[in-house]
């Protein structure tokens, strides 16, 4: 439940800059901006230079006001930004003079979440507000946009009025004669659903090859020890990260950095090198190394020019072999030595020396995630849209027998699940727009 208290928070980063913003959100947000500004008016949307002052008349700073008057605001409601200059010091000053006037500190996603309540912007844009600030690509960034602009929220709502529909239609069938209904209702609902069905399960597929694009992809060097994982990871970073050894297992634990590739951010794992082991910790870091790949979006597996093809190469190649659903990129490496390796024993690989130069990885690398990115397809970004769309595409799986024999009570509750799954992604189902539909199509009052 919304409180009617007045809220204050920095809106900016911590630290020193050149600005720094207090946003005041609520019914008392314009009283106390004029009582510390000693102003009689704000004119709403337009900058105001003016003298801040504490409670006890001392000035405090200069800074811009630009009042948001209800409901044309971010929250709904009245709100003053105090614009400030940056520092640690002015911008605390003037959030606890707003606090002596009334105000509390404004709770984490509070200003998000009024602005959901009153209307402003639905679930999807919230998510999206919190997601664009982390975002770790450029991609990221245009895919967030879409969301802020209510690309999903309009996927989301075509599918609710075709669920809607079929729920409608449905009910009315169940309570009066069939005589009232178009004759072919029933063909046009299972036109319906198969269009959804189709919508929802791609959007499941692009959402989940695209996991990585919010949260950053994470690509996993593999290998068995001394094959130049180390000397990879260093020049993918382009210093010296990973200590590099002769002695095998030096690299005992994974370690994880992030780097840029192409417009990507993406973290990079080294692992320990996998094989028999009968070291504890050498053998808890070889499971984590497994774990790794697991995790991976993408897996770059090495193997070394210039040794024989051995067991722990084997065991490598069966690893790649029983992971699914991952991009595999395999290295013949040290290129620069006597080839001892069988390259029969590989399919689609590259070959290089990270000695030399790894630019041919570098572009592989950064296709891959270009492939992964630019897709016309309708994107999820947390885990609970990807709920609510399973959930959603379940029911709908669900409804399709009882349509056939004709059970409709139990056709129309996976229907009525279906749409209030989807609509939890934007804001919750509420059963009076099923009656709208009903009572706006239909004449009962027979």
């Amino acid at each position: 439940m919304l409180d009617d208290n007045t809220i204050v928070a920095i809106a900016t980063a911590n630290g020193i800059g050149s600005i720094s913003i207090i946003r005041v959100s609520g019914k008392d947000a314009l009283p106390i901006a004029l009582k510390l500004s000693k102003k009689e008016k704000l004119t709403p949307r337009l900058a105001t230079l003016s003298s801040i002052y504490n409670l006890s008349d001392e000035i405090i700073d200069e800074a811009l006001l630009i009042y948001f008057k209800n409901p044309f605001s971010f929250t709904g409601e009245d709100i003053v930004e105090f614009q400030c200059h940056g520092g640690i010091a002015i911008s605390n000053i003037i959030m606890n003079e707003v606090i002596k006037c009334g105000a509390r500190v404004a709770q984490p996603g509070e200003f998000s979440k009024r602005a959901f309540i009153n209307g402003k912007i639905d679930l999807t844009k919230a998510e999206a507000i919190a997601k664009i600030i982390e975002a770790r690509s450029e991609d990221a960034v245009k895919l967030l946009a879409k969301q802020l602009k209510g690309e999903l929220s309009d996927f989301v709502n075509d599918i609710r009025e075709d669920l809607l529909f079929m729920l409608a239609y449905t009910e009315v069938n169940i309570d009066y004669a069939e005589d009232d209904l178009p004759s072919d209702i029933f063909e046009q609902i299972e036109n319906k659903l198969s269009k959804i069905k189709t919508k929802l399960s791609n959007t499941l597929e692009a959402s989940k090859r695209r996991e990585g694009l919010i949260e950053g992809f994470k690509v996993a060097i593999v290998g068995k020890p001394n094959v130049g994982k180390s000397s990879l990871l260093n020049k993918l970073l382009n210093f010296d990260r990973a200590i590099i050894s002769d002695i095998a297992g030096t690299t005992r634990d994974t370690i994880e950095e992030s780097v840029k590739i192409g417009t990507h951010i993406i973290k990079i794992v080294d692992t320990a090198g996998i094989r028999e082991a009968s070291d504890v910790i050498e053998k808890i870091g070889i499971e984590k190394s497994i774990e790794a790949i697991n995790e991976a979006d993408i897996v770059i597996s090495l193997f070394d020019n210039s040794k024989t093809l051995d067991e722990e190469d084997e065991k490598i190649l069966k690893l790649l072999e029983n992971t699914k659903e991952k991009e595999i990129i395999k290295v013949l490496n040290k290129t620069d030595l006597e080839n001892k390796f069988d390259k029969t024993k590989l399919d689609n690989f590259m070959e290089l020396s990270t000695k030399q130069t790894i630019n041919p990885l570098i572009y592989q690398i950064e296709s891959l995630l270009d492939s992964n990115t630019h897709s016309d397809e309708m994107t999820l970004i947390s885990s609970r849209q990807i709920t609510s769309v399973e959930q959603t595409l379940f029911h709908i799986n669900e409804s399709s027998m009882p349509l056939v024999t004709g059970e409709l009570e139990f056709f129309a509750y996976h229907i009525h699940e279906a749409l209030e799954n989807i609509s939890n992604i934007t804001r919750p189902y509420e059963n009076d727009q099923m009656l709208d539909v009903m009572f706006g199509a239909f004449c009962l009052g027979k």
